[in-house]
C-alpha cells in the first residue's frame, strides 16, 4: 500500500469511530497520523519497522494499524464498525465537507440511513430544525449530497435535465448547421438515467467539439463515448444526414428494434419514419405503451392540473407559511390547493397535534374568506401506523375535506406485512389518498415490497385514489402501475409533495412520469375542478 493509502485507511477509522461516539484522544491521533504520513517522502512500505514506530505521532495502537495495512491491506477494526454501521451512513463518510459529527447528528435525529435519504430530508427542511444546522447549512449540504450521487453511475431525470441546455447550447455553437438531437433514455424521459445519448450527423466538425466541454474517452465504429464537464456520461452517435430521422426512431429506444427492418432509412422526418413501418406516430416517451392503451382518452399535460394536492407549510416542516403556499400556487395559475402537513405521529417533522390541526383549519376558512377565484382545502398526510391505522380519532378527520394516507415508520417490512398494512389504510372511511404507495427513494432506498394487484384493487373497492409522487426523488407509484390503475377505475393524483414554494414546480416530474404509464386527463383526480374533485373523492 502506499502511503496515501495507508493515511486515508487510517482517517476512515477515525471518522466512523467518531461516528460511533468513541473516545476523542483516539480519533485525533488517528486524524494527526493520516496528516503526518501523508507528508512522508519515503514509502512506509520500504521503511524498518523501528523507523515507523520512531514516526511523529505514531505511537503502539498505529503502530500496529499501519503493520497490519502493509501486512494485509485491510483493518480488522475497521470491519467491526463497519458491520454495525448501516452501508448507506458509511458511504455518508465519502461526502466532502460533511464530518461524522454532523452525520451523526442526522443519523440519530432524523433516523436517516443514506445520501438519497438525507437528500429528501434536506428537501423536507428537516435539517433546519436539527442543532449545528440552519437553512444556510441545509442548502449547501443539497448540493454536496446531489454531487455525491452524481457520481455513483445513475442520475435522476431531474438532475439530467438541469444540464441539457447547458448541452444543448454548446452543441449549437461548435456544431454549426451539422444536425443533432438527444436521444435514449433522456428522450424516453426515464425516471433515472446513466447517460445522456446524443444523435448528430457524421458532417459535424467533431474537434471543436472537443476542445472545450466534452472529453472524448473512445471512439469506435461511429459511436463516441465521452464526459460531459468532467462529471455526466455522454455517447454520442454518428450516421449519415440523409437517414438522420430513421436513426432518430431507432436509437429513441421504446419499440422492438425488428420493426425497423421495414422502415425507409432515407426518411424525411420521424414521422414518415412510423408510416414506413405501418405505426402511428407516438410521442418518445409512449412508444412502449401497446396501441390499445394509447386511445383511452387525452393523454395528461402538465397543463392539464387544476390543483395542487399534497403540500407543507411550516405548521409541520415545510419552509413556507400556509398563505405563501397558497399566493405561490395561486400565482402559478393553479385553481385549488389542498393543505397536507405531517400528523400527529410524524414528530421527526413537527407534526400536527390535534389543537395545532384545528389551528390550521381555523386559518384556512379565514385565508378562503380572502381569496377569490381559488379555493384552498383542509388535509393532513396521516400516518398509517403499524397495524393500518390512521393517526387522528375519526371526529378529527371528519373536519377535513380529504386525508392523504402514507407510510413513513418501520419500512421492513415483508410483502405480505406491506400490504395488508396499506389495505387497512385504504378500507379506512376518511382515506382519500393512498400517498407514495412503496416508500421508495430512487437510487437511494428501494421500496419496501407490496402485491400492487391486491392494494390497487382494494382502491378500486373503496374508492380511493393513488399519488404519483411527483418529487423527483420518489416518482411513486411507479409509472409501469398506472394501466391497471385505469382499467380498474382508480384515478391517479399529481401530487408535488411540496415542502416549498419552489417545490410545487415538482408537478412536471410527475406528469412527465404518469405520461409514460398512459395516464389520460380523465383518470387525474387533480386536472378535475375543485367541486369535481371533491365528488370524486367523497366516500
Amino acid at each position: 500500500m502506499t502511503n496515501k493509502e495507508i493515511a486515508n485507511a487510517l482517517k476512515k477509522l477515525g471518522a466512523i469511530m467518531e461516528l460511533h461516539g468513541e473516545n476523542a484522544f483516539k480519533i485525533r491521533s488517528y486524524t494527526n497520523a493520516y496528516i503526518n504520513l501523508r507528508k512522508l517522502d519515503k514509502p512506509l512500505a520500504e521503511m524498518q519497522e523501528f523507523e515507523i514506530a520512531d514516526l511523529k505521532g505514531v505511537g503502539k495502537a498505529i503502530f500496529s494499524k499501519i503493520k497490519e495495512l502493509l501486512a494485509t491491506g485491510n483493518l480488522e477494526s475497521y470491519q467491526r464498525y463497519v458491520e454495525k454501521t448501516p452501508s448507506g451512513i458509511v458511504d455518508l463518510l465519502d461526502i466532502k465537507g460533511f464530518g461524522p459529527k454532523k452525520i451523526k447528528t442526522i443519523w440519530e435525529g432524523l433516523g436517516v440511513e443514506s445520501a438519497g435519504e438525507l437528500l429528501y430530508a434536506c428537501n423536507e427542511n428537516r435539517l433546519v430544525e436539527l442543532k449545528g444546522f440552519g437553512l444556510k447549512s441545509q442548502e449547501d449540504l443539497i448540493q454536496k449530497i446531489e454531487y455525491f450521487l452524481a457520481s455513483q453511475n445513475k442520475f435522476h431525470f431531474a438532475t439530467i435535465m438541469e444540464f441539457i441546455p447547458a448541452i444543448k447550447e454548446s452543441l449549437s455553437a461548435k456544431l454549426g448547421k451539422s444536425k443533432f438531437e438527444f436521444t435514449g433514455a433522456v428522450r424516453r424521459k426515464e425516471n433515472t438515467i446513466e447517460q445522456v445519448e446524443i444523435l448528430l450527423t457524421d458532417d459535424a466538425d467533431l474537434e471543436s467539439l472537443f476542445e472545450k466541454d466534452f472529453e472524448k474517452l473512445i471512439e469506435k465504429d461511429n459511436i463516441i463515448t465521452a464526459k460531459y464537464k468532467e462529471e455526466i456520461p455522454v455517447t454520442l452517435y454518428l450516421c449519415p444526414k440523409d437517414e438522420f430521422f430513421y436513426h432518430l426512431a431507432l436509437r429513441t429506444g421504446g419499440l422492438d428494434k425488428e420493426r425497423f427492418q421495414k422502415a425507409d432509412l432515407k426518411s424525411d422526418s420521424e414521422e414518415a419514419v412510423f408510416e414506413s413501418m405501418k405505426l402511428k406516430y407516438n410521442d418518445p416517451e409512449l412508444r412502449h405503451l401497446e396501441p390499445e392503451l394509447l386511445d383511452k382518452g387525452t393523454a395528461i399535460e402538465e397543463n392539464h392540473i387544476l390543483g395542487v394536492i399534497h403540500s407543507h407549510t411550516t405548521y409541520s416542516d415545510g419552509l413556507n407559511s400556509l398563505e405563501d403556499m397558497c399566493k405561490e400556487a395561486q400565482t402559478l395559475g393553479y385553481e385549488y390547493i389542498g393543505i397536507t402537513d405531517h400528523s400527529k405521529s410524524a414528530f421527526y417533522a413537527n407534526g400536527l397535534s390535534i389543537d395545532r390541526l384545528i389551528q390550521q383549519i381555523e386559518e384556512i376558512d379565514q385565508l378562503n374568506d380572502q381569496f377569490k377565484d381559488f379555493k384552498i382545502l383542509k388535509g393532513i398526510e396521516s400516518d398509517i401506523l403499524n397495524d393500518g391505522s390512521l393517526d387522528y380519532p375519526d371526529e378529527v378527520l371528519s373536519q377535513l375535506d380529504f386525508v392523504i394516507a402514507s407510510i413513513h415508520s418501520n419500512l421492513k417490512m415483508d410483502e405480505a406485512k406491506a400490504t395488508q398494512r396499506l389495505i387497512n389504510a385504504i378500507e379506512s372511511p376518511f382515506t382519500s389518498i393512498l400517498g407514495h404507495p412503496t416508500g421508495r427513494l430512487l437510487l437511494s432506498r428501494k421500496a419496501y415490497p407490496i402485491d400492487h394487484m391486491k392494494v390497487i384493487d382494494a382502491c378500486a373497492a373503496n374508492n380511493v385514489s393513488i399519488e404519483m409522487n411527483a418529487n423527483p426523488y420518489r416518482l411513486d407509484l411507479d409509472w409501469s402501475w398506472i394501466p391497471y390503475c385505469m382499467e380498474k377505475g382508480v384515478k391517479i393524483s399529481i401530487n408535488p409533495d411540496a415542502h416549498s414554494r419552489e417545490g410545487i414546480k415538482d408537478i412536471r416530474w410527475g406528469v412527465v412520469s404518469a405520461r409514460k404509464g398512459g395516464l389520460t386527463k380523465e383518470m387525474c383526480l387533480n386536472a378535475y375542478s375543485v367541486d369535481d374533485f371533491l365528488k370524486e373523492i367523497n366516500k
